[in-house]
């Protein structure tokens, strides 16, 4: 065992020897082997990580530069900044299993959506923000500019204005760790989520143009040419938490490239993981095992494949402190 590692990754080290304990630890330490040998990595949030506060986590991953690109929902693009600004407002809700109907109805009437037993507070957490962000969308569409939804959370938690509202410790929001860096974000469907309905009203409502918002579209073509550029030698791992569109989407650019930009020689994913407890059913994207992908297109025969059968919530922070040798 070595003596450089913390108490979290000895412990690990220690115990988690066998079934879904070891397939993490192969995991991370291939996770490690790929970073050693001078790969990049890809992380993919769905779910609600964000609420769930992998922010604590996945924020030092960033800053230690651990992760090389993000692709996420809209949801994760801001509710992580949503409990930067509104943590002490959120509401816990242990019992939400015993939740009947009309009590759910109660909690929409005092302005909380419950995302399983945490009810973020609409008025503190999205009306902080939608000030915020309708500037800096106004000056934009005003100046005929066009930014990717990332890019304009960027813009909002660089400029500072939010500082007044933070009711966390800054280091552990992940958006703000990327934001610093720059780190390369990737959000498929933003539409699907409450900036992405709030920027629609506005171009319903002709406030805005639908154009200053980049698109989906224009994500694939950046992903395509970041895949390019950075792809070579020991080329780029993905690490998929949960499923959906935020690993769907970027795992994709590969058979893209492949097929229809013909460009034979691209380097498959070089090292896959997938944290998620959804199970193998029919037509499931999330519960597809590693080598379903092969027939896409997306890995390799030999890409390094791991499937860790878990709760992220759990797992994820656990691999994580085993890659930062905590």
């Amino acid at each position: 065992m070595s003596n450089t590692r913390g108490p979290i990754s000895q412990f690990m080290e220690r115990n988690y020897l066998h079934f879904n304990a070891a397939a993490m630890m192969d995991a991370a330490k291939g996770y490690e082997t790929h970073l050693d040998e001078g790969g990049k990595m890809m992380i993919t949030l769905a779910g609600a990580m964000s609420t769930a506060e992998l922010g604590i986590s996945l924020a030092e991953m960033i800053r230690q530069d651990k992760v090389a690109i993000i692709s996420c929902t809209g949801a994760n693009l801001e509710e992580d900044i949503m409990n930067l600004v509104a943590h002490s407002h959120y509401k816990r809700v242990p019992n939400y299993r015993d939740l009947s109907p009309q009590d759910e109805w109660d909690l929409l009437e005092n302005h909380y959506n419950r995302v399983t037993d945490t009810c973020i507070p609409e008025e503190e957490a999205f009306r902080r923000l939608q000030k915020h962000i309708h500037k800096i969308w106004k000056d934009a569409d005003d100046a005929g500019e066009r930014y990717f939804p990332h890019e304009f959370m960027y813009k909002m938690l660089l400029s500072g204005v939010l500082e007044q509202y933070y009711e966390i410790d800054p280091k552990n929001s992940w958006m703000l760790a990327a934001a610093e860096k720059n780190l390369p974000i990737v959000v498929p469907g933003w539409e699907d989520s409450t900036m992405g309905n709030i920027f629609a009203s506005y171009v319903i409502k002709n406030e805005f143009k639908a154009t200053t918002m980049k698109s989906g579209i224009e994500y694939m073509g950046w992903l395509a040419d970041w895949y390019v550029k950075n792809s070579a030698g020991k080329g780029i791992g993905f690490f998929q938490i949960g499923g959906g569109i935020a690993g769907d989407f970027p795992i994709c650019v590969v058979p893209m490239l492949y097929q229809d930009m013909e460009m034979e020689n691209i380097p498959f994913w070089s090292y896959f993981c997938q944290i998620s407890d959804s199970t193998t059913s029919y037509g499931s994207y999330s519960g597809a095992v590693p080598n379903e992908k092969i027939t896409w297109g997306k890995l390799d025969i030999n890409t390094p494949k791991f499937i860790v059968e878990s709760d992220a919530t759990i797992v994820a922070p656990l691999m994580f402190a085993w890659i930062l040798k905590q």
